[in-house]
């Protein structure tokens, strides 16, 4: 009975890898997978080098009650990554991790994936699996590549910050796994809304205008603000204590980061279980 057991939990173990690398395939075989990435990583290095590049170009415009505020202020941190790259970089990434799903309940090849492997929790499983690899990936390139690149450009008027200046550390971190936990949003909204269009909207209108229509002058709203991502993500990025009127911590910008990731992860895993359509 133990070596049936054992044997049974090989094959299992091996079968979910075999998904995970049809997926894989699958994913890489779309045109539009390297576009979406090359043109979101480009997006937001505009963005961002071209935010410090203005402040290295005006340099010399600024007096130096400015000057001391530019660097008292945190603002190099801040132009690492700015909150218009954000944007950008949130839409691009939550719109590639509903591709899987709405791409394939788009042309009904999911009928045929769920007909070659019935267990569909484990399918939505590998999507997942493979959507949060990429995209952390994605984005510890491009946050690590965007805060190189800017600091560089303001150290030509010795205002760049190292890695190790206080708060730096966190705030590439969280620019990176801001990618995956969007990805994921991206893919649970596909998972319940099943079409390309419609799911795009609903992204943007999750991830990019509840955000934009919340104050945090108002306890309950400051509540609700707090626990989407990218108000997560200003926290974490924003160099020095928030001036909010109800403030909140690192440790619980943190912690939204982790429910939404495997919340979405749940919804996406089980919302196919009784749908073909």
């Amino acid at each position: 009975m133990t070596t049936f057991t054992v044997f049974m939990a090989a094959e299992s173990r091996a079968r979910f890898r075999d998904l995970v690398a049809a997926e894989w395939i699958k994913l890489w075989s779309l045109r539009s997978t390297a576009w979406v990435l090359l043109l979101s990583a480009l997006s937001v290095l505009a963005f961002n080098v071209g935010t410090a590049y203005d402040s290295y170009r005006y340099w010399t415009e600024r007096d130096g009650d400015d000057r001391a505020a530019f660097i008292h202020d945190g603002i190099p941190l801040l132009e690492a990554f700015t909150s218009n790259g954000a944007l950008v970089y949130m839409l691009t990434v939550g719109a590639l991790g509903a591709l899987p799903v709405v791409g394939e309940y788009g042309t009904g090849l999911i009928r045929t994936t769920f007909t070659a492997v019935p267990d569909r929790r484990s399918v939505m499983a590998a999507k997942v699996t493979v959507i949060a690899a990429v995209t952390t990936a994605f984005g510890a390139v491009v946050s690590a590549a965007s805060f190189a690149l800017t600091q560089a450009i303001l150290s030509g008027r010795d205002v760049g910050i190292g890695i190790s200046h206080p708060g730096a550390l966190r705030a590439v971190v969280a620019s990176a796994l801001l990618a995956p936990v969007c990805a994921l949003t991206g893919m649970a909204l596909g998972a319940l809304v099943r079409h390309g269009a419609t799911t795009v909207a609903a992204v943007f209108a999750v991830l990019v205008l509840f955000p934009a229509v919340l104050t945090d002058d108002r306890r309950w709203t400051a509540v609700l603000s707090h626990a989407l991502p990218l108000n997560a993500w200003d926290r974490l990025a924003q160099p020095g204590g928030p001036p909010d009127v109800y403030p909140w911590t690192a440790t619980g910008a943190w912690t939204v980061y982790g429910i939404w990731a495997l919340i979405a992860a749940a919804i996406a895993v089980t919302a196919v279980q009784r749908r073909d359509q």
